[in-house]
Formats: C-alpha cells, sequence, structure tokens
C-alpha cells in the first residue's frame, strides 16, 4: 500500500501562493502591475524553494536538466533574482503535482538536452528531405 499525503490547496497556483513564489498585483483601470513576491507567507517553503534552485544550478552533473536551462533561458532576459524567483515557483508547482499524482518528477515530453538530436532539436531542414 503505497501512501500518498492530501493534497490541502485546489490548484498549483494556489500552492505557489502559500510559499510566497507569485508576485504581488495591484490591478487598476483595466491594467495589471506585478511587484515582488509576496511577505505574508510560509516562509520556510519559499526559502526551502529558493534554496532548492540555487543548489540545483550550481551542481555540476544537472547542468543539462531542463530546470537549468529554463534558468539559463529566464536570467538571459529578466536577471538572477527575478530567474531564480521564477524557477523557485516552476518548483513548489512540480512539487504540487508530485504529491498530487504521487508519481516522481518527469521533464517536460517535448523537451530534449542541448546536442541531443531528437526532432524537437532538430531544425526542419535535418528532418525533412
Amino acid at each position: 500500500m503505497s501512501w500518498a499525503p492530501s493534497i490541502a490547496f485546489p490548484s498549483p497556483h494556489h500552492f505557489a501562493s502559500y510559499c510566497g513564489l507569485v508576485p504581488r498585483l495591484s490591478a487598476s483601470a483595466g491594467r495589471a502591475y506585478y511587484g515582488h513576491m509576496v511577505k505574508q507567507c510560509n516562509t520556510y517553503l519559499k526559502w526551502a524553494f529558493i534554496e532548492g534552485i540555487v543548489a540545483h544550478r550550481q551542481a555540476a552533473k544537472w547542468r543539462s536538466t531542463y530546470v537549468v536551462q529554463l534558468y539559463v533561458r529566464s536570467r538571459r532576459r529578466k536577471g538572477h533574482s527575478v530567474a531564480v524567483g521564477a524557477l523557485a515557483r516552476y518548483l513548489a508547482e512540480s512539487t504540487y503535482w508530485v504529491l498530487k499524482k504521487g508519481e516522481p518528477y518527469r521533464d517536460p515530453p517535448h523537451w530534449a538536452p542541448p546536442g541531443s538530436k531528437s526532432p524537437v532539436s532538430l531544425s526542419r531542414e535535418q528532418v525533412l528531405p
């Protein structure tokens, strides 16, 4: 008999919000303004997810994983701090689904490691004759 904890949150967004990994939102006149991450949250979970991303990014054996490549892409556009926050939220949402489904984490099916020859990473000329 396997043990699966019950999830008290209706969606991954609610869990990420509980962890404090969502931006502050102010909306006025049909316009949304996003700020820093919320401060009223479970600070232990927030710290754990952020530190998990920092440690994961620095480990040499995980350099070609989906999460690190997502960090590199986000850092290029938004900078280190925003990229770490975004990836911490990704990790929290992934954790929600791992606990909800009772399955181990898997990279997205459409993703291929850099340098691999899967159809996703091949150019159109290489796939079509």
